[in-house]
């Protein structure tokens, strides 16, 4: 008999296949021109965040929005910035190449230079305060809402609140369906949208349940609050005023 564990990890890694599955079919026109799906290239890497951290049900669900281009784009794991994916994750595997790949975006994995700031502060606040992945995971996990990447002929990111409504439209039904799963598995009892955005969309996916839903600010450093004081500061203490933390 396989145990529930095994059957948590095992539902994740399949709601995340179909969900890759799903989003492969879409197109998207300008301004648009490239699309990086981190569940077909960086799969390895997902599938082994999945099996060393999806394990049981989890209090909290942090909810990103969809991959950075230094991030999870590069790693395959939310807010993946790679220094803290393989130093305090433990993951690194090989990553393969999207294809096509934006000229000025190349997929290195984790032997790219550059550091997202976003996922370096959300894994350094949650490294201070939980010491170990372990002991953070055991109670927490960290999803995102969508799992493309959407560049621009420039290679700028273009995130998904800013697609064409029908095209946002076909996106949003798989992408909601692919959160209402992963609330189905893990049954948290609160999902914390990292930003204005993913926590519309936790709203959505809670309808109808007891999940209680929050948001903290989104560590990017296009954000000037997010950059004003010290980012894990003030998302301790919005974490702490929700009562999700204490």
């Amino acid at each position: 008999m396989k145990s529930p564990a095994h059957n948590t990890v095992s539902q994740l890694i399949a709601a995340a296949r179909e969900l890759s599955v799903q989003v492969n079919r879409l197109k998207f026109a300008a301004p648009v021109t490239h699309v990086y799906n981190p569940l077909n290239y960086a799969w390895a890497a997902h599938e082994l965040y999945l099996q060393k951290y999806g394990a049981a049900k989890k209090r909290v669900i942090f909810l990103g929005m969809n991959p950075g281009p230094f991030g999870m784009a590069q790693t395959g794991v939310p807010f993946g910035e790679v220094a803290a994916v393989r130093n305090w994750l433990g993951v690194a595997t090989k990553v393969k190449r999207p294809v096509p790949e934006h000229p000025r975006r190349p997929v290195l994995g984790f032997d790219c230079p550059r550091s997202e700031v976003s996922g370096r502060r959300l894994w350094r606040l949650f490294a201070e305060r939980f010491r170990s992945p372990e002991i953070f995971f055991a109670d927490h996990f960290v999803v995102n809402y969508c799992p493309l990447a959407f560049l621009s002929e420039s290679g700028s990111n273009v995130t998904p609140d800013k697609l064409a409504k029908n095209e946002r439209a076909r996106l949003e039904a798989f992408c909601d369906a692919h959160l209402r799963r992963v609330l189905e598995i893990l049954q948290p009892e609160w999902l914390i949208g990292v930003g204005a955005f993913a926590r519309q969309r936790a709203e959505l996916a809670a309808a109808g349940t007891a999940i209680r839903v929050g948001q903290i600010l989104h560590p990017s450093p296009a954000s000037p609050k997010a950059n004003r004081q010290d980012w894990g500061l003030t998302a301790t203490q919005e974490l702490v005023a929700l009562g999700v933390w204490k």
